[in-house]
């Protein structure tokens, strides 16, 4: 039998993953993750998306606790602000990966 997980806990955690169950917040947070903080001008950049599309991903990731904003005169940082994130993205796409490969996918 297993123990009672509160409901609170339950709700906070199934907050997450709706988070992160789009491409291109994906996309931010691989783009943190491999570059650590940066300034959203150089996430627009990386990630080829428009500045308003990015800020608005940027947005629902801080209100999700996922990732931290730092002010310097006009320009605003991001750097992950949940260890457990990446450890989560790598551990999900080595097992995507693995099926990948095993499939006989080839990356585009």
């Amino acid at each position: 039998m297993c123990d009672k997980i509160p409901r609170q806990f339950l709700e906070m955690m199934a907050g997450r993953f709706p988070t992160l169950a789009d491409p291109t917040r994906l996309e931010i947070i691989h783009c943190l993750m491999r570059g650590g903080e940066q300034s959203v001008s150089q996430i627009v950049e990386a990630t080829e998306q428009s500045h308003p599309n990015v800020s608005k991903h940027l947005r629902h990731l801080r209100d999700a606790e996922l990732v931290a904003r730092r002010k310097e005169g006009l320009q605003v940082f991001y750097r992950l602000d949940d260890p457990l994130v990446e450890k989560l993205c790598k551990l999900v796409c080595e097992s995507i990966l693995e099926d990948f490969e095993s499939e006989g996918g080839e990356e585009t």
